[in-house]
């Protein structure tokens, strides 16, 4: 699923450009992504697409008390792992990831399969959050999506 979802953002510079999704489909079927993966991907797309732009959103999770801490219950910690859990809390620290950009994240991630989701497979979903805002990320946090930091060198 998440080779499908990278190759929607490298191909859609923005959520607005990315094609009606039985068109999405038949595209992605073209290139020669398996089936299942489509149907994944379109059904995590899907759910992006409705976290991001909700018909009613809550006054409080679009303008958070800037006091205000967000609690992860159990299931989230699980799913997510410490590891995606204090990088999104380092994107928030940072200024980078509003509260309402950090629920959808949040939201995605718990969709995605696997548990923990890997940090690798967060910062795809990050970009796509991004990206369904049509929104770019700051250059240094972009740099940071996307590069592999395994060679790192910490000084």
């Amino acid at each position: 699923m998440f080779q499908v979802l990278v190759f929607v953002y490298e191909n859609y510079y923005t959520g607005e450009s990315c094609p009606e999704p039985a068109h999405l489909e038949r595209k992605l079927s073209a290139v020669g992504f398996e089936s299942d993966e489509i149907d994944d991907a379109m059904t995590w797309l899907k759910g992006l697409d409705t976290a991001a732009h909700p018909q009613l959103p809550e006054p409080w999770l679009l303008h958070p008390s800037p006091t205000s801490v967000r609690v992860y219950p159990n299931a989230e910690q699980n799913h997510l792992g410490v590891q995606c859990i204090g990088f999104i809390s380092f994107l928030e620290s940072a200024g980078v990831l509003p509260a309402h950009m950090r629920e959808v994240v949040i939201d995605r991630a718990m969709a995605a399969p696997g548990a923990p989701v890997s940090l690798e497979d967060l910062k795809i979903i990050l970009l796509m959050v991004y990206w369904s805002f049509g929104q770019e990320p700051d250059a240094l946090i972009l740099d940071e999506l996307c590069e592999d930091t395994s060679d790192r060198i910490a000084h």
